[in-house]
């Protein structure tokens, strides 16, 4: 806790920018293993919310990596202070009453339930790209897991650091049976029925 400082109250609030916006704010926070399809999935479900007049923002992990994340590694510590980090800026995002997508391994699940505390109960929607680890292996489109495999990245999430699944997730996509657009319409599907978007 910092000493003297304290939350300056602003006039306008997230309600008003969600009025000005015509929809709720929220986070559709998308997690799973490298090479599970996060950021490919993102990107088509931003694109589709955008074409309906939806007012997103998209952040994903490599891109944050580049700037606000560039001085951290790929310890535990590291990871959970990326999130941690992440989740303070996607509330941010919310705060002005955008849909925020975040795409990110998030490996941690106490790391995830941080996050999720830091909004309202129904402006967090947990989305677990599902794909088994033999198929993100194939897929490799960094070619991450063949570099981990030899021993030239340590603490790879999957290889050598564990991913925790999440026990309970709001929306769960298989990556390995589902096109892009299925998943899109999925996540679309829930999202409608659970916040009475569009």
């Amino acid at each position: 806790m910092v000493d003297n400082v304290k939350w300056h109250k602003t006039t306008i609030n997230k309600y008003d920018r969600q009025n000005l916006n015509k929809h709720k704010g929220c986070m559709l926070w998308l997690t799973g293993l490298s090479g599970a399809g996060k950021s490919t999935l993102a990107n088509a479900l931003e694109l589709i919310l955008f074409q309906k007049g939806i007012r997103t923002y998209l952040l994903d992990g490599d891109n944050i990596r580049q700037g606000l994340n560039k001085d951290l590694g790929f310890s535990p510590e590291d990871r959970k202070e990326n999130i941690r980090r992440i989740g303070e800026v996607a509330k941010l995002f919310v705060d002005a009453g955008l849909i925020v997508i975040t795409a990110f391994i998030s490996p941690y699940e106490e790391d995830r339930q941080y996050v999720r505390k830091l909004v309202e109960q129904d402006e967090f929607i947990e989305i677990y790209v599902k794909c088994p680890l033999e198929e993100c292996q194939k897929r490799d489109p960094k070619g991450l897991y063949e570099k981990a495999g030899m021993g030239e990245i340590s603490a790879f999430t999957g290889i050598s650091d564990i991913y925790e699944e999440p026990p309970s997730p709001d929306i769960v996509v298989e990556s390995d049976k589902n096109t892009v657009e299925e998943s899109v319409k999925i996540i679309l599907n829930r999202i409608q029925s659970k916040l009475h978007w569009f």
